[in-house]
Formats: structure tokens, C-alpha cells, sequence
């Protein structure tokens, strides 16, 4: 097996996700460096697999590090996993692939189950462009100020959220969103009682607010984004304003036709300045 960091992705619920390739790396790799070693040890004993753990997490010290370093170093290969899915997705492992590519070693990914792919793949929101957010702040402030932030995104926004959040963190997205904007509930994916629910965020929030069974488990949210209005100024736009720009200020015309339209202020106001310097 070649040498080299093996970045391995691992069923986020149904272990029959777990890939060919991956079963292979693990048996073979000389290390398994995992977030949760207990976690991992019961994933491995299912397709008896044997290979030496290593606990390698956010707190982890230089140690764990220094270990994985080695057995790069003397020719061996290296395993990466997350309690489950795609390791570095939401989380700080992105430090250990930096200095193992800095020393000079190979890192090699593997892919396979993600949660928000997974959300992605069935929310029937548009998938052209996303934006995925993560964890948002647990602080009610912090985390309204961050969907503010986030309002006028087009791009579908994908979230990770704790089970005793979500009903909070919802109620947040409708207050900041909006009651129309559709969103998607994925909870639970490829287990037991897996929940996909896509509704406006008003029907969304009361749904999970009134089944508390909702509130359990592997959390993804989506939210679709902002749409943005047509930016063209047909003939008949460049027309009304032109002819409120008569009688008006420049920047009042502008204003009057953005407030009717929807279109940009700024776009109406460049419009009419452009007109005039035109001879």
C-alpha cells in the first residue's frame, strides 16, 4: 500500500455505505487516526478489521500528531476518519492535512457519505449553487446575526444543527427568511427513522416545534436562497424613467421607479447618468 495520509469517508448510518476502497485502506493502512477510537473500534469489528486506533481530534495534543508524522516518515500508511462521514467536513482536521503535505507526503481522499451531499442530493432545492454554513453560533445573537448576514444569499444555504437547536434555530430562520422560503429537514440520514421534510419555513418550524421526535438525532438543514428579480430595463422601464427624470431630480426618479419595479436604485441612477452624457 502506498504511503501516505488516506482521508477516509464512513457511513454517516447505514454501514452498507461504506465503500469497497474504504473497507481496503482500512484493512491495510498501518494506522487509523479517528475522531472517537470506541466509535471507530465497533465500525471496524463489524467487517473485522484489525488495524491499530489512534485518537486524533480537535484537543488532541502534539503527541498524536507526532505519531502520525512517524509512521508517515518510516514508509507507513495512514488512515483518517470522523465518527461518520467525510472527515474535515465541519471540522478542524484540515490542520493535519496542511503539515502532512508541507513535510512532503501524499494525501489521498476517498470519497463516500456526506450528510449535507446526502440533504443536498434529495431537497429538491436548487443544487447549481450551495453554500454550506456548517454549525451555526449557539448564542441566539450570534446566530441571528449570521442568518442577517446570510439573507440575501441566491445561493441554497446548507446547515448542520444539534437536535436540542434546531426548533430555536428554525424559528430564527423564519423570522430572518421569511414564512415562504422553502427549507429542507434531513434528520437522521439512511437510518431507522429517517426524516427528509421540504415546506415553506412557516410549515417547516411548526412542524418540528409540535413532534419532538423531530428534535432528535443527525440534523442537516437547507434552505433555498434568495431569488433574485430580473435586473433588464425593458424599453418600457428606460421609458418611465426617462420621463420622470424630466420632472424630477435624477436620483428621485430613480428611487420612485426602484420602489415599482424592484429593480437596483443604483442601476436606474447609472442608467439616467448615462443617458445624459450620451451625445
Amino acid at each position: 500500500m502506498e504511503s501516505g495520509l488516506y482521508v477516509v469517508a464512513t457511513p454517516i448510518g447505514n454501514l452498507g455505505d461504506i465503500t469497497a476502497r474504504a473497507l481496503d485502506v482500512l484493512a491495510a493502512a498501518d494506522l487509523v487516526a479517528a475522531e472517537d477510537t470506541r466509535h471507530t473500534a465497533r465500525l471496524l469489528q463489524h467487517f473485522s478489521i484489525t488495524t491499530s486506533l489512534l485518537a486524533y481530534h480537535e484537543h488532541s495534543d502534539e503527541r498524536a500528531q507526532a505519531r502520525i508524522m512517524a509512521c508517515l516518515a518510516d514508509g507507513g500508511a495512514v488512515a483518517l476518519v470522523s465518527d461518520a462521514g467525510t472527515p474535515l467536513i465541519s471540522d478542524p482536521g484540515y490542520r493535519l492535512v496542511r503539515d502532512v503535505q508541507a513535510a512532503g507526503y501524499r494525501v489521498i481522499p476517498l470519497p463516500g457519505p456526506c450528510a449535507a451531499i446526502a440533504a443536498l442530493s434529495a431537497s429538491g432545492l436548487p443544487t447549481d449553487r450551495f453554500l454550506f454554513e456548517g454549525f451555526l453560533p449557539a448564542k441566539s445573537g450570534a446566530r441571528l446575526r449570521r442568518l442577517q448576514d446570510l439573507a440575501s444569499e441566491s445561493a441554497t444555504l446548507v446547515f448542520y444543527e444539534a437536535p436540542h437547536r434546531v426548533a430555536e434555530t428554525l424559528q430564527a430562520m423564519l423570522e430572518t427568511f421569511g414564512a415562504e422560503r422553502e427549507a429542507l429537514l434531513a434528520r437522521e440520514l439512511s437510518k431507522t427513522f429517517e426524516t427528509l421534510k421540504r415546506a415553506p419555513l412557516a410549515e417547516l418550524t411548526s412542524f418540528v416545534a409540535g413532534d419532538s421526535n423531530q428534535q432528535r438525532g443527525e440534523i442537516v438543514l437547507a434552505v433555498a436562497g434568495q431569488r433574485r428579480r430580473d435586473d433588464t430595463l425593458t424599453p418600457d422601464t428606460q421609458r418611465l424613467l426617462q420621463r420622470l427624470a424630466q420632472e424630477l431630480p435624477a436620483k428621485r426618479a430613480a428611487t420612485l421607479v426602484a420602489e415599482l419595479t424592484g429593480l437596483r436604485k443604483k442601476q436606474l441612477y447609472d442608467f439616467l447618468l448615462e443617458q445624459r452624457q450620451a451625445p
